[in-house]
């Protein structure tokens, strides 16, 4: 594996060594910061592959420190570490522009599995975005390479995970996706069985809302076995 550097931002010293210490052993570069503010410094001022980002710090907490992240760095995978695990809390956290998050106390297997699942997205999502032509998923019309999303003279910015799932609900028209299908063809995760989240469920709420009133018609919820595009 290369040197991926990650940047590991958590107050708690045990826990931010114990992270680095466990990265390091799997070839990654890990840099720890302690407090909000250092870690948007060194967020900005220095290429990171990723970020693993606590909510309660120091200085600034972690929703603002992900919301500059993500206006300066938008394709920056954050990966938001939380003992905050409510609905309401995990919510804020996809607001504010991450693309997973872990509940503590969590297990380093987890915590792999979902760092090198978001890795491998970011980089063969956008190569696959960027080689998809563009398509229509009801009255919209989507630009994946640019991840825009027209009705007439509307526009609307896509994220590159909404865009990838956008392509999917689109490709795939009328078929029930389960999540877990979701979780292996957007989110690249190898093994989803293994993983309980509500990772597909917030983004497939932000991508309904950005598709307007038109969204919930165009993305339908099948009550326990996933979301379905309207033919």
């Amino acid at each position: 594996m290369s040197k991926s550097a990650v940047l590991v931002v958590e107050d708690e010293e045990s826990i931010r060594k114990g992270l680095c210490d466990v990265l390091a052993f799997r070839g990654y570069a890990p840099e720890g910061v302690e407090r909000g503010d250092e870690a948007l410094r060194r967020g900005l001022s220095r290429a990171h592959a990723l970020v693993l980002l606590d909510v309660m710090l120091p200085a600034m907490n972690g929703f603002d420190v992900c919301r500059a992240l993500r206006a300066e760095l938008p394709e920056l995978p954050i990966l938001m570490l939380t003992a905050r695990g409510s609905e309401q809390d995990v919510l804020e956290g996809f607001r504010a522009g991450a693309d997973d998050y872990v509940t503590k106390p969590f297990s380093v297997a987890e915590l792999l599995a979902r760092v090198e699942a978001l890795l491998r997205r970011s980089g063969a999502a956008r190569a696959e975005l960027e080689a998809t032509p563009p398509f229509d998923l009801g009255p919209w019309h989507i630009d994946p390479a640019s991840r825009e999303a027209r009705r007439g003279a509307q526009r609307v910015e896509l994220t590159q995970l909404e865009a990838a799932l956008a392509a999917l609900f689109a490709r795939e028209r009328g078929r029930i996706l389960s999540r877990r299908l979701l979780l292996k063809e957007v989110w690249g995760v190898a093994n989803p069985d293994r993983i309980e989240t509500r990772t597909v469920d917030m983004h497939v709420a932000k991508l309904r809302k950005k598709l307007d009133a038109a969204g919930d018609a165009l993305i339908q919820t099948v009550r326990g076995e996933g979301y379905r595009a309207n033919a």
